[in-house]
Protein backbone atom coordinates (compact mmCIF):
# COMPACT_ATOMS: atom_id res chain seq x y z
CA UNK A 1 0.00 0.00 0.00
CA UNK A 2 0.99 3.48 -0.88
CA UNK A 3 -0.26 6.92 1.08
CA UNK A 4 0.93 9.97 2.32
CA UNK A 5 0.49 11.84 5.19
CA UNK A 6 -0.60 14.73 3.76
CA UNK A 7 -3.36 13.37 2.44
CA UNK A 8 -6.98 14.72 3.46
CA UNK A 9 -9.28 12.62 5.42
CA UNK A 10 -11.39 10.69 3.22
CA UNK A 11 -9.14 10.60 -0.10
CA UNK A 12 -10.49 8.32 -2.26
CA UNK A 13 -7.60 5.52 -2.96
CA UNK A 14 -7.31 3.21 -6.27
CA UNK A 15 -6.14 -0.62 -5.90
CA UNK A 16 -3.99 -1.99 -8.51
CA UNK A 17 -4.03 -5.66 -9.89
CA UNK A 18 -0.35 -5.89 -10.79
CA UNK A 19 1.45 -8.75 -12.99
CA UNK A 20 3.59 -10.66 -11.17
CA UNK A 21 7.48 -9.47 -12.52
CA UNK A 22 10.54 -8.14 -11.86
CA UNK A 23 11.16 -5.44 -14.50
CA UNK A 24 12.05 -1.77 -12.98
CA UNK A 25 9.23 0.13 -12.17
CA UNK A 26 10.51 3.89 -12.59
CA UNK A 27 8.59 6.50 -11.77
CA UNK A 28 5.66 7.44 -14.18
CA UNK A 29 5.46 3.49 -14.33
CA UNK A 30 1.87 2.34 -12.90
CA UNK A 31 3.44 0.27 -10.48
CA UNK A 32 5.77 3.09 -9.13
CA UNK A 33 4.35 4.66 -5.83
CA UNK A 34 5.64 7.83 -6.22
CA UNK A 35 3.96 8.11 -9.67
CA UNK A 36 0.78 8.68 -7.88
CA UNK A 37 -0.66 11.45 -5.39
CA UNK A 38 -2.90 9.57 -3.50
CA UNK A 39 -3.30 5.83 -1.73
CA UNK A 40 -3.15 2.73 -4.05
CA UNK A 41 -3.02 -0.36 -3.16
CA UNK A 42 -0.66 -3.03 -5.15
CA UNK A 43 -2.05 -6.58 -5.18
CA UNK A 44 0.22 -8.96 -7.61
CA UNK A 45 -1.38 -11.58 -9.35
CA UNK A 46 0.61 -14.46 -9.13
CA UNK A 47 1.20 -16.49 -12.18
CA UNK A 48 -0.06 -13.49 -14.21
CA UNK A 49 3.24 -12.80 -15.64
CA UNK A 50 3.88 -10.74 -19.02
CA UNK A 51 4.60 -12.98 -21.33
CA UNK A 52 1.06 -15.36 -20.76
CA UNK A 53 -1.17 -11.60 -20.29
CA UNK A 54 0.06 -9.90 -23.30
CA UNK A 55 1.13 -12.42 -25.72
CA UNK A 56 -0.97 -15.67 -24.46
CA UNK A 57 -4.50 -13.80 -23.61
CA UNK A 58 -3.93 -14.05 -20.22
CA UNK A 59 -5.03 -17.73 -20.54
CA UNK A 60 -6.56 -18.91 -17.08
CA UNK A 61 -6.19 -16.43 -15.16
CA UNK A 62 -9.36 -14.90 -14.91
CA UNK A 63 -10.43 -15.99 -11.15
CA UNK A 64 -6.97 -15.15 -10.21
CA UNK A 65 -7.65 -11.56 -11.11
CA UNK A 66 -11.05 -11.79 -9.69
CA UNK A 67 -9.61 -13.34 -6.16
CA UNK A 68 -7.18 -10.35 -5.83
CA UNK A 69 -9.59 -7.42 -6.86
CA UNK A 70 -12.05 -9.14 -4.13
CA UNK A 71 -9.18 -8.59 -1.62
CA UNK A 72 -8.71 -4.95 -2.60
CA UNK A 73 -12.01 -4.42 -2.27
CA UNK A 74 -12.38 -5.76 1.25
CA UNK A 75 -9.37 -3.62 2.05
CA UNK A 76 -11.86 -1.11 1.28
CA UNK A 77 -10.65 0.72 -2.08
CA UNK A 78 -12.55 2.87 -3.71
CA UNK A 79 -11.44 1.81 -7.67
CA UNK A 80 -9.55 -0.74 -9.42
CA UNK A 81 -7.44 -0.55 -12.01
CA UNK A 82 -4.73 -3.17 -13.75
CA UNK A 83 -1.00 -2.98 -14.89
CA UNK A 84 -1.32 -4.01 -18.66
CA UNK A 85 -3.60 -3.03 -21.24
CA UNK A 86 -4.41 -6.14 -22.64
CA UNK A 87 -6.75 -6.88 -19.65
CA UNK A 88 -9.23 -5.41 -21.35
CA UNK A 89 -10.31 -9.06 -22.18
CA UNK A 90 -11.68 -9.01 -18.48
CA UNK A 91 -13.71 -5.32 -18.20
CA UNK A 92 -17.06 -7.37 -18.68
CA UNK A 93 -16.58 -10.12 -16.46
CA UNK A 94 -14.33 -8.31 -13.86
CA UNK A 95 -17.59 -5.86 -13.68
CA UNK A 96 -20.12 -8.16 -13.26
CA UNK A 97 -17.58 -9.78 -9.98
CA UNK A 98 -17.38 -6.47 -8.13
CA UNK A 99 -18.86 -3.97 -6.32
CA UNK A 100 -16.77 -0.83 -6.84
CA UNK A 101 -16.21 0.49 -10.66
CA UNK A 102 -13.02 -0.85 -12.55
CA UNK A 103 -11.14 -0.14 -15.37
CA UNK A 104 -9.01 -2.74 -17.06
CA UNK A 105 -7.15 -0.86 -20.12
CA UNK A 106 -6.29 2.57 -20.74
CA UNK A 107 -7.20 1.48 -24.33
CA UNK A 108 -10.93 2.42 -22.83
CA UNK A 109 -10.40 6.04 -23.04
CA UNK A 110 -9.79 6.06 -27.04
CA UNK A 111 -13.54 6.40 -28.10
CA UNK A 112 -13.65 9.68 -25.55
CA UNK A 113 -10.45 10.87 -26.80
CA UNK A 114 -11.50 10.93 -30.67
CA UNK A 115 -14.18 13.18 -29.41
CA UNK A 116 -12.25 15.79 -28.39
CA UNK A 117 -10.36 16.00 -31.77
CA UNK A 118 -11.16 17.54 -34.99
CA UNK A 119 -13.48 15.50 -37.45
CA UNK A 120 -10.52 14.88 -39.61
CA UNK A 121 -8.00 13.69 -37.33
CA UNK A 122 -8.21 10.59 -34.55
CA UNK A 123 -6.34 9.21 -32.06
CA UNK A 124 -4.03 6.21 -32.58
CA UNK A 125 -2.86 3.29 -30.04
CA UNK A 126 1.13 2.73 -28.87
CA UNK A 127 1.47 -0.99 -27.99
CA UNK A 128 4.05 -2.89 -26.66
CA UNK A 129 2.78 -5.69 -28.76
CA UNK A 130 1.02 -4.68 -31.84
CA UNK A 131 1.10 -8.58 -33.11
CA UNK A 132 -1.18 -9.95 -30.31
CA UNK A 133 -3.17 -7.11 -29.88
CA UNK A 134 -6.60 -8.64 -31.52
CA UNK A 135 -9.92 -7.44 -32.21
CA UNK A 136 -10.63 -9.05 -29.66
CA UNK A 137 -9.27 -6.63 -26.91
CA UNK A 138 -9.72 -3.87 -29.46
CA UNK A 139 -13.46 -4.26 -29.37
CA UNK A 140 -13.75 -5.23 -25.44
CA UNK A 141 -12.60 -1.44 -24.61
CA UNK A 142 -15.32 -0.03 -27.50
CA UNK A 143 -12.09 0.99 -30.01
CA UNK A 144 -13.33 1.92 -33.35
CA UNK A 145 -12.36 -0.35 -36.06
CA UNK A 146 -9.39 0.94 -37.89
CA UNK A 147 -7.89 2.75 -35.50
CA UNK A 148 -4.50 3.35 -36.01
CA UNK A 149 -1.73 0.65 -34.18
CA UNK A 150 2.06 1.53 -33.71
CA UNK A 151 3.99 -0.43 -31.66
CA UNK A 152 7.94 -0.96 -29.87
CA UNK A 153 8.50 -4.38 -31.05
CA UNK A 154 10.79 -3.29 -33.64
CA UNK A 155 12.98 -1.56 -30.81
CA UNK A 156 15.72 -2.61 -29.40
CA UNK A 157 14.40 -2.70 -25.82
CA UNK A 158 11.59 -1.88 -24.22
CA UNK A 159 9.33 -4.67 -25.95
CA UNK A 160 11.78 -7.21 -24.91
CA UNK A 161 12.78 -5.94 -21.52
CA UNK A 162 8.99 -5.85 -20.27
CA UNK A 163 7.66 -8.78 -22.08
CA UNK A 164 10.68 -10.92 -20.92
CA UNK A 165 10.18 -9.86 -17.54
CA UNK A 166 14.04 -8.57 -17.43
CA UNK A 167 15.29 -7.95 -14.09
CA UNK A 168 16.96 -4.67 -15.47
CA UNK A 169 15.87 -1.73 -18.25
CA UNK A 170 17.86 0.48 -19.98
CA UNK A 171 15.46 3.48 -19.77
CA UNK A 172 17.57 5.67 -22.35
CA UNK A 173 16.93 2.95 -24.77
CA UNK A 174 13.48 2.47 -23.82
CA UNK A 175 12.49 6.14 -24.10
CA UNK A 176 14.08 5.71 -27.78
CA UNK A 177 12.04 2.96 -28.45
CA UNK A 178 8.96 4.42 -27.40
CA UNK A 179 9.71 7.53 -29.11
CA UNK A 180 10.43 6.13 -32.31
CA UNK A 181 7.29 3.91 -32.26
CA UNK A 182 5.30 6.72 -31.80
CA UNK A 183 6.82 9.52 -34.75
CA UNK A 184 6.51 6.21 -37.26
CA UNK A 185 2.72 5.42 -36.02
CA UNK A 186 2.63 9.69 -36.94
CA UNK A 187 4.32 9.27 -40.14
CA UNK A 188 2.13 6.12 -41.22
CA UNK A 189 -0.73 8.05 -40.42
CA UNK A 190 -1.21 12.11 -41.28
CA UNK A 191 -4.87 11.77 -39.58
CA UNK A 192 -3.10 10.94 -36.15
CA UNK A 193 -4.58 13.85 -33.80
CA UNK A 194 -3.51 11.97 -30.66
CA UNK A 195 -1.64 8.86 -28.90
CA UNK A 196 -3.53 6.55 -26.64
CA UNK A 197 -0.32 4.56 -24.96
CA UNK A 198 -1.93 0.47 -24.34
CA UNK A 199 1.05 -0.13 -21.95
CA UNK A 200 0.72 0.92 -18.54
CA UNK A 201 4.83 0.69 -18.69
CA UNK A 202 5.05 3.50 -21.03
CA UNK A 203 4.14 6.12 -18.49
CA UNK A 204 7.82 7.23 -18.22
CA UNK A 205 8.00 8.43 -21.83
CA UNK A 206 4.44 9.88 -22.31
CA UNK A 207 6.20 13.41 -22.11
CA UNK A 208 9.05 12.67 -24.76
CA UNK A 209 6.24 11.53 -27.29
CA UNK A 210 4.26 14.78 -26.96
CA UNK A 211 7.41 16.71 -27.34
CA UNK A 212 8.51 14.45 -29.91
CA UNK A 213 5.20 14.43 -31.91
CA UNK A 214 3.47 17.81 -30.86
CA UNK A 215 0.27 15.63 -30.12
CA UNK A 216 -1.92 15.22 -26.12
CA UNK A 217 -0.54 11.71 -25.13
CA UNK A 218 -2.88 9.63 -22.82
CA UNK A 219 -1.97 6.82 -20.86
CA UNK A 220 -3.58 4.74 -18.14
CA UNK A 221 -1.85 7.39 -15.67
CA UNK A 222 -4.49 10.24 -16.94
CA UNK A 223 -7.21 7.89 -17.16
CA UNK A 224 -6.58 6.79 -13.18
CA UNK A 225 -6.20 10.08 -12.19
CA UNK A 226 -9.53 11.10 -13.94
CA UNK A 227 -10.71 8.14 -12.46
CA UNK A 228 -9.71 8.42 -8.96
CA UNK A 229 -11.07 12.06 -9.16
CA UNK A 230 -14.47 11.05 -9.44
CA UNK A 231 -14.77 8.58 -6.83
CA UNK A 232 -15.31 11.20 -4.06
CA UNK A 233 -15.67 14.51 -5.58
CA UNK A 234 -14.31 17.33 -3.14
CA UNK A 235 -17.15 19.76 -1.80
CA UNK A 236 -16.79 23.54 -2.49
CA UNK A 237 -17.51 25.82 -0.78
CA UNK A 238 -19.89 26.33 2.37
CA UNK A 239 -22.46 23.55 2.64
Amino acid sequence: MHGQDTQPAGTPSIGILMLESQFPRISGDIGCASTWPFPVYFRVVRGASPDLVVRKQAEGLLPAFIDAAQELVSEGVDGITTSCGFLSLFQARLTDALPVPIITSSLMQLQMVNQTLPRSKRAGILTVSASTLTNAHLSAANVPEGTPIGSTEGGQEFTRAILENEPELNVARAREDNVEAARALQRSNPDLGAIVLECTNMGPYAADIARATRLPVFSIITLINWFQASLKPPCYGNR
